[in-house]
């Protein structure tokens, strides 16, 4: 079948390397990208994604940011949902009662206290540097300014981790999304939205999602793989998308995304 949007996470994924693609993967979507539109989907902020969109030449395609919280066409905004000020000051008193230190995203702003090492790797991964002020501060301010988060990263230890995610999930599942992106790291999200409803929102007159081949490798990306024409799961996926994806290519250190596209995207 011949797809007609590919969209690919980038973490993990598309990326053969924490902060780049390769030259194997650029020039498999530069082949395609006359036949097929070609759509990054991340947990990532905007300016941590354009610059991959300059690399691989697709600058005109739409942005699916932050896991569908935010959804761009360059200047354009299509959708948007945002966490509000009420869920972000509960986070933000659980945060503290765990020592965990928190990420707040809105757009392309990015808060956080501290220059940790977990921000610096952020830093050196994503290309994109952030604001340092206290927490309280930041939810002030956008209280004024009327707005929420796009997302929310949890930064603490595998203890503190382990030990605030199941109060996350008692208190807040019915109306935030919850994430273990790893051992130290949960990600929160905006209950209504997901990487598959921001697919849904890009889709043309003409279109459907069995037109849609997509790629991921982490919880966040289940859903995606499971609802799309083809979904894709790289060789470092974890176990639970490697058995709902339709099929597994090679590690994304391997370039598995590119050679799924050379071997299976033939026009």
């Amino acid at each position: 079948m011949k797809y007609k949007i590919l969209c690919s996470d980038l973490d993990g994924t598309l990326l053969s390397s924490k902060s780049d693609v390769s030259d194997f993967t650029i020039a498999e979507i530069n082949r395609i990208k006359s036949q097929v539109r070609v759509v990054l989907v991340s947990a990532r902020m905007p300016r941590a994604m354009t610059y991959l969109q300059r690399r691989l030449g697709i600058e005109n395609q739409p942005l699916i940011c932050y896991n569908g919280a935010l959804v761009l066409d360059g200047e354009n905004k299509i959708a948007s949902a945002e966490i509000t000020i009420p869920f972000l000051n509960e986070v933000y008193a659980l945060a503290m009662v765990h020592s965990i230190k928190l990420g707040l995203y809105h757009g392309n702003e990015w808060y956080v206290e501290e220059n940790s090492e977990r921000v610096r790797k952020e830093i050196r991964y994503t290309q994109t540097t952030p604001v340092f002020r206290a927490t309280k501060d930041t939810l002030a301010d956008w209280q004024s300014r009327e707005l929420g988060a796009h997302k929310i990263m949890l930064m603490g230890t595998k203890n503190t981790s382990d030990a605030i995610f199941p109060i996350l999930e008692e208190r807040f599942s019915e109306d935030l999304n919850l994430y273990r992106s790893n051992d130290t790291l949960i990600e929160i999200a905006p209950k209504s939205v997901s990487k598959l409803t921001a697919i849904k929102l890009l889709l043309k007159d003409d279109e459907e999602l069995s037109d849609v081949i997509s790629f991921g490798d982490n919880y966040n990306d289940i859903e995606m793989l499971q609802h799309t024409g083809l979904g894709v799961a790289v060789g470092n996926a974890r176990e639970e998308v490697k058995t709902i994806a339709n099929e597994v290519t090679l590690a994304n250190t391997e370039h598995g995304v590119a050679s799924f596209i050379k071997e299976h995207l033939v026009f």
